[in-house]
């Protein structure tokens, strides 16, 4: 069985517009839902954030102090490895520069996402930062909803969706990179849609 997916066909819009999709996408109407595994159900009540820094010390949130911290409104263009990319999606959460304020990142270069379904993904340091990604809780206004990595997930729309880690629940700081679950099977270790780093070697 293969974990790779090279394709998906969607609802594509019936005009594209100019300079926003990268090579080799569509634009779709549709949000589709891919995933690794099953879709885990976390209750809020039981969903905590934790952020390990290279030392090992632990910072975590429960849902009500998540939720408490100041919240970034964005919209921002998703682009899939799957080949689509969907306009103007509109999104809430927390940047990761007010997660990290006062964190004491060291010699950390690398974060390595975790998710409550064991899904891993590895994200350079310096593309969380700059108001570039955040852990998002709402989607078009709404809780996000499990299907789509509620009750939070993070989003970093510059890359590939799959390092939009779904479900996330720790954020481990890394002085040195340490491929994740698409990347072990043979996703691009970076993957940039405008440069079509869908899998190794690309």
């Amino acid at each position: 069985m293969s974990f790779i997916t090279r394709g998906f066909e969607g609802r594509r819009r019936s005009r594209e517009p100019s300079g926003r999709i990268p090579p080799g996408q569509y634009a779709t109407l549709d949000f589709p839902v891919l995933s690794a595994g099953p879709t885990p159900r976390i209750s809020r009540e039981e969903w905590r954030l934790t952020l390990a820094d290279t030392t090992g010390a632990e910072r975590s949130w429960s849902w009500e102090e998540f939720t408490a911290l100041p919240v970034t409104d964005i919209t921002v263009d998703i682009h899939c490895v799957t080949k689509w990319t969907k306009l103007d999606t509109t999104w809430g959460g927390v940047t990761l520069e007010d997660l990290l304020a006062g964190v004491e990142l060291g010699e950390a270069t690398v974060v390595l996402a975790h998710s409550y379904d064991g899904y891993t993904t590895n994200v350079p340091l310096a593309d969380l930062s700059g108001g570039r990604a955040m852990v998002a809780h709402t989607y078009a206004g709404e809780p996000l909803e499990p299907e789509h990595g509620g009750p939070a997930r993070l989003l970093v729309p510059h890359l590939y969706f799959w390092k939009s880690a779904k479900w996330v629940n720790r954020l481990e700081m890394l002085t040195h990179d340490r491929p994740g679950f698409w990347e072990s099977y043979g996703y691009h270790n970076y993957g940039d849609p405008w440069r079509e780093q869908r899998y190794s070697g690309d």
